[in-house]
């Protein structure tokens, strides 16, 4: 069953099978078949658009000549070219031309270059259109002509051919000469109708506030420092990336302005990111276009138009002239075998060097080489060791084994590599999932966390909602928390070694920091003594990654955090003195899950890595000798009034430190407020263990030892021993 109008008996079509992929309609046609007007369909038959050969949807396409049944489509339309898909390098901007991808292929062996060469077309008048240029230091060089009687239509075959080669739709003869070019030459070029232009050509840089209606359609606000190209009327383009609405080509095209002109890369790569234009223009130009290549892409379009749209050709209109040339660059030969290991001759490496379009002069033991326009990447004699040894083939590099020392291996890691690779290790055998999250977060996020300085934030973010540098892990660890429990993983316990970030100073600003957190959910079990972790467990977490990077954290000062995206009360630090904050621990603040859109509660820490000392070095690894005592430890309770400011813990660490020798510990068991204890205060109560070495203590020796423990908490505390 066809609907096509000019189906008939006898033609040749190109016929789909069931499950065919369709390229113009993007689906694929169903495995089954199915019945249209009740007859069963097994496929269909397809028209130019349906293929991506053309516009023509009227009828399915009707093939000329003599084609067996059952030849490929491929095969019959002549589309059947192999496809080779390179991946090119920033630094490589000639390879976005087939012309410099064919002159490395020649060089490596494959055939023989030719480099193509274009006469000039001799003017048959004046340029009626002027050319001038206010911003050499963003457009240095800009070449134009007139073509006036021109008669715009569809390309020729062969044009149209090479361009749906490389998946480019065939519009008309004067913009696929402009994009046959960029292919071809790696020279992107522009047309501009003559009847719309009012008055010459500028160029010059934009004014905050401008804007241009582009040829994609979109309107843009320009930002100042951009090269716009302009005419009376205003900004008609912007150069070296997108042309303006107002002056563009189109079939009606009677006299058309060609632009050949070359643009800074740096300039085009930041108009590019601000304005978010993605064009065949900008990607070149960005990497670096041949300033040599103007008048060739010129003369190359001038012919091409001629010979199929007609017309005549004016005068070059010529503004500034082209950057100066790469100098010099001293190469020597040894320097192949001394950084590759290849064994080559000089006339080899001379050989390659000229292939590639380097101008050769020998020095005696090393060569001046001139680069070509086109190779603006080369800079350095290392940089020719590398060209040679891509041409004569990576695959040829020689295989070495490194030489073994003599004095044995070394360790390679330095003592703070070191110390990350323990904290992930103690981390994650505590249960912990490691995460990497960006090293951004939005600047309002940033402010929460203690940040979002104008000095952090970034100019060009890769996201708008990631413009400035993290002051802390903790967001980014928080939403990642609560996408796991969006996806039914509650429990999830997840932490991150990584950088944050407190200002722009490249000594003391940026820091390192482990960062965990979890939430204090129970899990559901028929066990009903099943616990979930707490503020407690996760100091317990905190000490032991302490530990584990050679601190003792009992001899840290527990005090009160001093950031308020954590919940007061709920929330502790740890501090090596008064003022450096070691680490903080605690519960998050509801404010700030909120801002996050994080369901609470979320608990955890952050550790500086940077404010805990590295470790004395120790001479050896063993433990000390275990020597326990015969004795029996012996249990004192004490119990202190002190003020509300004074931390239990505190009082615990005086009452331990008052004789290391024989108190081998000291906890808190209590805390009491209420009926006989002064308002403002309280009792803290603790339990002292005393391990006697020697011999068994004496009443008087555990009362002494008893009366330095009241002395030193109350040294420490102004505490008084409870009546």
């Amino acid at each position: 069953v066809c609907g096509a109008p000019n189906a008939r008996t006898g033609m040749t079509a190109v016929y789909a099978p069931l499950g065919t992929y369709i390229p113009g309609l993007d689906f694929a046609l169903d495995a089954k078949p199915r019945k249209i007007r009740g007859v069963e369909s097994h496929g269909m038959m397809c028209s130019s658009r349906e293929l991506l050969l053309g516009d023509d949807h009227d009828g399915i396409l009707d093939l000329e000549g003599d084609h067996p049944v059952g030849t490929p489509a491929a095969t019959a339309l002549g589309v059947d070219d192999p496809i080779i898909d390179f991946e090119v390098t920033p630094n490589r901007p000639d390879w976005l031309g087939v012309v410099g991808i064919a002159r490395d292929l020649a060089a490596a062996g494959l055939g023989r270059f030719r480099a193509p060469t274009e006469k000039d077309t001799t003017g048959d008048f004046p340029s009626p259109v002027g050319v001038t240029i206010n911003a050499p230091e963003a457009c240095p060089v800009f070449l134009g002509r007139v073509i006036r009687g021109v008669k715009n239509g569809p390309s020729p075959d062969w044009l149209q051919k090479r361009l749906r080669a490389v998946g480019i739709n065939p519009k008309n003869m004067l913009v696929d000469v402009t994009n046959y070019i960029s292919i071809d030459r790696a020279r992107p070029l522009h047309v501009y109708d003559v009847a719309k232009l009012q008055g010459d050509i500028g160029v010059r840089l934009a004014q905050d506030g401008e804007t241009l209606q582009a040829l994609d359609g979109k309107t843009y606000t320009l930002k100042d420092g951009m090269c716009v190209i302009t005419d009376d009327s205003g900004v008609i383009g912007l150069g070296g990336v997108m042309g303006g609405e107002s002056t563009g080509s189109s079939e009606e095209t009677v006299d058309v302005f060609i632009e050949s002109a070359w643009f800074d890369p740096d300039r085009i790569a930041r108009t590019g990111r601000d304005t978010g234009i993605i064009s065949d223009a900008r990607y070149r130009f960005e990497r670096g276009v041949d300033p040599q290549s103007c008048r060739e892409g010129l003369e190359m379009a001038t012919r091409l138009i001629l010979e199929v749209c007609g017309g005549e050709a004016s005068e070059v209109v010529t503004a500034g002239a082209p950057p100066a040339p790469q100098g010099v660059v001293t190469f020597h030969p040894r320097d192949v075998a001394r950084l590759t290991g290849l064994d080559m001759k000089p006339a080899a490496m001379k050989k390659i060097i000229r292939e590639l379009g380097f101008e050769v002069e020998d020095l005696g033991e090393a060569y001046a080489l001139t680069p070509p326009s086109w190779r603006h990447d080369i800079a350095q004699s290392a940089d020719i060791v590398e060209e040679i040894a891509r041409i004569h083939g990576f695959d040829k590099l020689p295989e070495q084994s490194l030489p073994v020392l003599e004095t044995g291996r070394r360790q390679v890691t330095t003592v703070y590599q070191n110390r990350i690779r323990t904290g992930r290790r103690t981390l994650a055998s505590l249960g912990y999932d490691e995460v990497v999250t960006w090293s951004f977060v939005a600047t309002e996020t940033a402010k929460r966390f203690g940040g979002g300085t104008r000095t952090v934030q970034i100019a060009n973010p890769v996201a708008s909602e990631l413009d400035c540098m993290r002051p802390s892990a903790l967001p980014n660890l928080a939403q990642a928390l609560q996408r796991n429990a969006d996806r039914g993983r509650d429990g999830a316990r997840l932490f991150e070694a990584g950088p944050i970030y407190r200002g722009d100073k490249q000594d003391g600003d940026q820091k390192t920091t482990f960062t965990a957190l979890t939430r204090p959910l129970a899990p559901r079990h028929w066990q009903a003594n099943t616990t979930a972790p707490d503020l407690f467990s996760i100091k317990g977490d905190l000490f032991t990654l302490i530990t584990a990077l050679g601190h003792d954290p009992d001899k840290l000062k527990v005090m009160e955090p001093t950031q308020d995206h954590w919940h007061p009360g709920r929330a502790a630090t740890l501090r090596l003195g008064p003022k450096v904050i070691v680490a903080t621990f605690g519960e998050l603040h509801p404010r700030a899950l909120k801002a996050l859109d994080v369901d609470g509660p979320v608990i955890g820490f952050e550790l500086v890595l940077d404010a805990l000392p590295e470790p004395r070095a120790k001479g050896g690894k063993t433990k000390p000798v275990y020597t326990p005592s015969d004795l029996n430890p012996l249990k004192r309770d004490f119990a202190f009034i002190v003020t509300e400011d004074v931390q239990a813990g505190e009082v615990a660490r005086l009452a331990g430190a008052a004789d290391k020798a024989m108190i081998t510990g000291a906890t808190v068991f209590d805390v009491y407020r209420g009926k006989g204890v002064e308002v403002g205060h309280k009792s803290v109560a603790i339990e002292v263990t005393i391990q006697p070495r020697d011999e068994t203590l004496t009443d008087k020796q555990i009362e002494a030892l008893s009366d330095k423990v009241v002395k030193a908490v109350a040294k420490g505390t102004d505490g008084v021993l409870r009546g």
